[in-house]
């Protein structure tokens, strides 16, 4: 038997997803305490639902998953009206030196995966697409290896293994995040720094202004003149030898908007409009991403991937708590970033905000870090990977 929603309904569904997880963290201490991100809570319920209608009904539910893409480079669009070059030019240095930690993680990540494949006596490639290949690199890096490699190699259900280990690290990044970022600010008795010391250049109108229909209007249409864009251009380039997600396309648009402000003051569009149009959008689209998972396919390759990812876990919250927190200051921002830098490290860029948005609602605002991780995640994190994964592939064990 199987029933199913069509868009309409499944965008209805997610929304629905998103007031029950709301009303759960509310009233369950633990996801309180832990700030375990409201998409999460709503669509990982629905998960274990539908897989135990599945297992013990025979009874398959679908969803039609037409809006999770637009909804995702809506907010990528968003983070990319929100990138004043002032500002990037600010954070700068403290952008390097994530890039350099990250950088580290990514080496260790590979390393931890590799070391776990060849102490279950698996393939070695099994070890790669079980750390930085699918858990900082997400699905689209982990499906392009595991064709790569079952090309090359021929390692039978490698393409599984691959979507299974983003799948769980998508859900572990969304889980670990906030009490990792939770537990550093009160050992330490962080503190977010005062609202009232505006970025310099910031335009005070701007961000203070309410919201009201003529800001959404302007913002909706900004946001669509990016998606437009972006989608003709990662078309229209698609074959070029050097190739762009279409995400990245939105995003570089979005951000020649927000500072062509600078020049024609009148195109400039409302930040708090932005910034609540980016969160509804994300919030929908991990609403959607996480309750249309489908468990149930991942339970044969429970044993060698729970070893895998257990190990991963451990190394992402050791990693977080003792070299991101440390490295980038050991200070409040630090500590949001050590959050957002566990969603991206075991998930998707995302679910890196997800955590930061629920951390800083309960704790207070952190500019520097919903300006140094989306940057990291969107732009950078995946050419680093790039280089990490051509550099393990370069030892003898492998081959090639």
């Amino acid at each position: 038997m199987a029933a199913g929603l069509d868009a309409m309904e499944t965008l209805a569904a997610a929304i629905a997803v998103l007031f029950v997880g709301a009303a759960l963290q509310t009233r369950v201490g633990f996801l309180k305490n832990n700030n375990i991100p409201v998409p999460v809570v709503g669509g990982l319920i629905v998960a274990v639902l539908t897989t135990v209608a599945f297992l013990g009904f025979d009874f398959r539910f679908s969803f039609d998953m037409a809006m999770k893409e637009p909804m995702m480079l809506a907010f990528f669009t968003t983070i990319g009206l929100g990138a004043d070059f002032r500002l990037l030019a600010r954070g700068g240095p403290r952008l390097l030196l994530f890039a350099a930690i990250c950088l580290a993680f990514l080496i260790v990540q590979a390393g931890l995966g590799l070391i776990a494949a060849i102490g279950m006596d698996l393939h070695p490639l099994v070890g790669l697409l079980g750390g930085s290949i699918t858990l900082s690199g997400g699905h689209g890096t982990g499906a392009a290896y595991a064709e790569r490699f079952a090309d090359v190699q021929n390692i039978a259900g490698v393409m599984e293994l691959a979507m299974a280990c983003a799948t769980f690290g998508l859900i572990l990044g969304g889980l670990i995040g906030g009490p990792v970022a939770g537990r550093l600010i009160r050992i330490n008795g962080l503190e977010a720094a005062s609202t009232h010391d505006d970025p310099p250049g910031s335009n005070d109108e701007d961000q203070c202004g309410p919201i009201d229909s003529g800001t959404l209007l302007w913002a909706l249409f900004a946001i669509l003149i990016c998606l437009v864009g972006g989608r003709w251009l990662a078309s229209a380039l698609s074959g070029a030898a050097f190739t762009l997600p279409g995400f990245i396309w939105c995003l570089m648009i979005g951000v020649i908007l927000r500072n062509l402000e600078h020049v024609v003051p009148k195109v400039a569009v409302h930040s708090p409009t932005v910034d609540m149009l980016g969160s509804i959008s994300l919030s929908i689209f991990l609403a959607m991403a996480l309750m249309s998972l489908r468990l149930w396919e991942l339970l044969s390759l429970a044993g060698p991937l729970l070893v895998i990812l257990l190990i991963q876990t451990t190394g992402m919250v050791l990693f977080a708590t003792f070299v991101t927190f440390r490295f980038m200051g050991g200070n409040y921002d630090a500590a949001i970033i050590a959050g957002g830098h566990c969603g991206f490290g075991m998930g998707a860029t995302p679910t890196a905000v997800a955590n930061m948005e629920a951390l800083t609602r309960r704790y207070g605002p952190s500019p520097e870090a919903f300006l140094v991780v989306p940057l990291m995640g969107a732009f950078f994190i995946d050419f680093l990977n790039a280089l990490v994964i051509q550099g393990y592939l370069t030892l003898p064990v492998f081959g090639y």
